[in-house]
């Protein structure tokens, strides 16, 4: 069998009891460590090697997307367990993988577990008034990749909040190191709200673009039409981090004043507000960088 465990939010202890008994007594225990990570050191490899009293494999992109006959070795006739923060079927990359099983006759149990898809109700926003959630990746000198605000455009023309993953870079190749022969990883990186506000910010302060039944094309191979200017600096958005954990962190303020925030540690999320029922706005004002500039951010 192979069972895919989430963990929850981030701490090592929000694994079911279902969920332990099971890793503790799996032939080969992985750790998901592509899509997220939990606290503490190591991503919390050592943590949950404490909690479970066995050693764990910890499994990155390649492992999950080049290797996944590995993981399932064995599984048709022991269980095989692969550890997921959050829950298993909040990323696609999983899915992938039960199908892979499914093909080769390895039956799969899901258990899932809370995720940051149904936790961001800890800002007083209606789950259920969440349009289209999207990602927001690190840019680089070549590639600013900014198709997903057409998304957001989107929800918030209809009204809707728009939750935002954010990047994290874990066991990512040098480049560089590989040009010279040499296999070796870049250090872990984590994006902060003040990161993600900042990309917004530049994306808002230009003409919005979004897909175009004429096909024509943006520099970056991105179709165009016209999209009401409902995007601006002046947004509400709710920046989050730690979600679930004792120290987390949640501020809500216009765009452009959350590229100075520091949030803290990983792992951090953020929000784009759409049309506030008066219960959330209510509750989301506890959360006001500046009160006085809440009711601008409304218009």
């Amino acid at each position: 069998m192979l069972y895919l465990i989430g963990l929850g939010l981030g701490d090592v202890e929000d694994i079911s009891v279902r969920g332990l008994r099971i890793a503790r007594s799996a032939v080969r225990v992985y750790f998901e460590m592509y899509t997220s990570l939990l606290q503490g050191p190591d991503g919390g490899v050592p943590a949950l090697e404490a909690l479970l009293g066995r050693s764990v494999i910890p499994a990155d992109r390649e492992t999950l997307e080049e290797k996944a006959s590995d993981i399932l070795f064995g599984a048709g006739d022991g269980d095989v367990a692969v550890l997921v923060v959050g829950d298993p079927m909040a990323a696609t990359t999983h899915s992938d993988l039960i199908l892979r099983a499914r093909e080769a006759g390895v039956p799969v149990k899901i258990l899932h577990n809370a995720s940051i898809i149904s936790a961001v109700g800890c800002t007083g926003l209606q789950v259920y008034r969440f349009g289209a959630v999207v990602s927001i990746c690190f840019w680089t000198e070549s590639w600013r990749p900014r198709s997903f605000a057409q998304h957001v455009r989107e929800n918030l023309r209809r009204g809707l909040h728009t939750l935002c993953l954010l990047d994290i870079r874990v066991k990512e190749p040098d480049m560089t190191a590989l040009m010279r022969g040499r296999k070796e990883f870049e250090p872990p990186r984590f994006m902060t709200v003040a990161q993600a506000a900042s990309q917004l910010l530049e994306i808002v302060s230009q003409p919005p673009t979004a897909e175009a039944s004429d096909g024509e094309s943006t520099p970056e191979g991105e179709p165009t039409r016209d999209v009401p200017d409902c995007f601006t600096p002046d947004t509400l958005c709710i920046g989050l981090a730690r979600v679930g954990l004792p120290d987390e962190k949640i501020l809500a303020a216009p765009l452009r004043d959350l590229i100075d925030v520091d949030m803290g540690g990983p792992l951090h999320s953020f929000i784009v507000c759409g049309g506030l029922h008066p219960l959330e706005l209510e509750f989301v004002r506890q959360f006001a960088l500046d009160l006085s500039k809440l009711p601008q951010a409304m218009k």
